[in-house]
């Protein structure tokens, strides 16, 4: 899709704490390319380089970021501590490590104090986030923002034509297994006569009773 932004400086920093998160922070950035957004990419670890974090977060909107989106894992406090500094909109992607199936960085992420707003997607939900960062680039009323709103209904309308062409996909799925049932199924022959009623014995009296 053709970039609605006239400038190549990104407008979307996209942060994790380590070079390991990439395979799933990946996904954002596959968002943000198909529909033309600038972006940056960096590894900006919260315990490991906490100055640099800082002055990351504090320089983001006068070097024209719009939207920061944030990977960490475990004790996940990078998208925290970066909306702790910044104005601009957070959001932060839990990244699922080998123990407690993600939901220690779910948590870390999630439950950010009064006044410290931080938008928090799915475990591993990077391609989430990068179509939220998409919505809040779009809230605006500039001709930019209005393209990027046009294109996201074009986008609705794609998912939304993917999914009848999966619901059609199946209907006929299953209209081809019961056809299959239907000519695997014995079928009596032509000649064969119904089997007839079984007839009520009548009562004709007392019955002889049981002699050995």
């Amino acid at each position: 899709m053709a970039s609605p932004y006239d400038s190549s400086n990104p407008i979307v920093g996209i942060v994790m704490g380590s070079d390991s998160d990439w395979p799933v922070m990946e996904a954002a950035v596959q968002a943000l390319e198909e529909f033309g957004i600038p972006y940056e990419v960096d590894v900006v670890s919260a315990h490991r380089m906490p100055q640099d974090m800082i002055a990351y977060g504090r320089k983001a909107q006068e070097r024209g970021l719009r939207v920061i989106i944030a990977g960490a894992g475990g004790a996940a406090h990078l998208p925290g501590m970066l909306a702790s500094v910044t104005p601009l909109p957070v959001i932060g992607v839990p990244i699922k490590l080998k123990s407690l199936d993600g939901m220690d960085s779910l948590l870390s992420i999630v439950q950010m104090p009064a006044g410290v707003p931080v938008a928090t997607v799915s475990i591993d939900g990077a391609r989430n986030a990068g179509l939220l960062a998409l919505r809040i680039l779009g809230s605006g009323d500039d001709g930019f923002a209005r393209q990027v709103r046009s294109d996201l209904v074009d986008f609705a309308a794609s998912l939304r034509q993917s999914a009848q062409d999966k619901g059609s996909a199946l209907r006929a799925k299953v209209q081809e297994y019961k056809d299959e049932l239907d000519e695997s199924a014995p079928r009596p022959a032509l000649s064969q006569q119904a089997p007839k009623a079984a007839t009520k014995p009548t009562d004709e009296g007392p019955k002889t009773p049981y002699a050995p």
